[in-house]
């Protein structure tokens, strides 16, 4: 049985701690299965979220608990790991505790997986206009947005108004912002016409601004044009070399030229959760911790730090990149790390990510895949997009509920999930 969570380190077992229920500390966790050693996963929330399908809560495709799982269940088979619902406020590394609002816990070894969360480049007031997308609250508040303004329109007499209230602003043109317009786009144009009157969803402006010369800057030339052009053909306006200059209630501002928007959705950048001042580390312009080849704190063997948390580089000096399958193959060595030092083995090669390939979907029938030379583009490229995705959740129950949940849409071009739920009072 492990050791009840406290500050005694005199237990007989080292005691590792993970902070963070991601992609990263569940790896991890799992890699410590049958190490010598008790585990403590410590985190904000008590489910685990599988964020690459946010965007689907986010438009009516899917639930919540279609793509979100307890991290007690996942790690319910685990004798020798605790769960525990506490935010971290602090680390202290020379003592090894680490500061939580549910109190002060030991450790022998330290994993840091606590993610990212969005930036807005020190425009931090316009969080409150434009939501990122990172968890499950992001996903239903962005929904809610997105149907209330139709709402809205519907019962305006005002035909500028109503305009304004159908216009939908994505903000940046990475996957996230990609998938984004193209989603909504889907649900205004398949979905919500049948349920409207006075006011016609199809007929709904869709913008997808991006400061850079071309969206999906990650992908080859080719593949970023025809994902362009797959968004235009679905009535998305592609903005490019564009740059937002102001965020309100009302809008958005490029330059002088203001854009009414019944709701903004922000996609054009991250930044780490606070973790390197936790440490006291050294970090990058992103507030990623850096760390050595084998993912630990320099001058702190005992800490790792993973996923999204860490700016990590390979052999060539490339920088990994913030993508589930990187986060899941830091969390991975991090845990079979730690289990080969408890056991008396010698260090570990240093990390090497092997990249899995690129993919992004564009709303209804498209998608762009690259793995290595491979490409595949429009259906068969969708339908490769879903099953890996259907492949990679938790669990049979939401492989079935999340493929019968597409399959249904893209034979009825419904979206089941349009609900309009109040955010819970302070």
């Amino acid at each position: 049985m492990p050791q009840p969570p406290s500050t005694d380190r005199t237990t007989p077992r080292p005691r590792v701690i993970i902070v963070g229920g991601g992609f990263a500390g569940l790896a991890a966790a799992k890699a410590l299965r049958d190490a010598p050693c008790d585990v403590i996963v410590i985190d904000r929330a008590n489910h685990h979220t599988f964020q690459p399908l946010l965007y689907q809560v986010a438009t009516a495709a899917l639930t919540p608990a279609d793509i979100a799982w307890p991290i007690r269940a996942i790690l319910g088979g685990q004798g020798a790991t605790q769960v525990l619902l506490a935010e971290v406020t602090a680390i202290d590394v020379d003592k090894r505790l680490v500061r939580t609002t549910g109190g002060d816990f030991a450790y022998d070894l330290l994993v840091l997986a606590t993610g990212a969360t969005h930036a807005y480049f020190g425009h931090d007031d316009w969080a409150a206009f434009a939501p990122g997308l990172k968890r499950l609250e992001d996903a239903t508040a962005i929904r809610r947005r997105i149907l209330i303004a139709f709402e809205r329109a519907e019962l305006s007499a005002d035909p500028v108004t109503r305009q304004a209230l159908t216009t939908f602003v994505v903000v940046g043109g990475g996957p996230t912002g990609v998938e984004m317009a193209g989603a909504i786009a889907d649900v205004a144009r398949y979905a919500l016409p049948p349920d409207f009157r006075n006011v016609d969803p199809a007929q709904a402006r869709i913008l997808l601004i991006e400061a850079g010369p071309r969206i999906l800057p990650s992908f080859p030339e080719g593949l970023s044009a025809h994902a362009a052009a797959s968004l235009r053909r679905m009535g998305v306006e592609v903005l490019t070399g564009s740059a937002v200059t102001g965020i309100d209630a009302a809008g958005v501002m490029l330059g002088r030229q203001r854009i009414a928007a019944g709701a903004v959705i922000w996609a054009a950048g991250v930044q780490a959760s606070p973790a390197a001042r936790w440490l006291g580390a050294e970090a990058d312009r992103a507030g990623r911790v850096r760390v050595g080849a084998d993912l630990t704190l320099p001058g702190h063997p005992e800490v790792f730090v993973i996923g999204d948390t860490a700016a990590v580089t390979d052999a060539a000096d490339v920088a990994v990149p913030g993508l589930a399958p990187a986060a899941k193959q830091m969390g991975d060595y991090a845990g079979r790390a730690i289990a080969a030092r408890l056991r008396g083995a010698s260090n570990p090669t240093p990390f090497r990510y092997r990249h899995q390939g690129d993919l992004a979907t564009i709303g209804r029938k498209s998608a762009i895949v690259k793995l290595g030379r491979l490409t595949l583009t429009g259906f068969v490229g969708w339908a490769f997009w879903g099953l890996v995705h259907v492949y990679f959740l938790i669990g049979v129950r939401n492989r079935v509920a999340v493929a019968s949940s597409w399959l249904w849409d893209y034979v009825t071009f419904g979206r089941r999930s349009r609900l309009i739920i109040d955010p819970a009072p302070d």
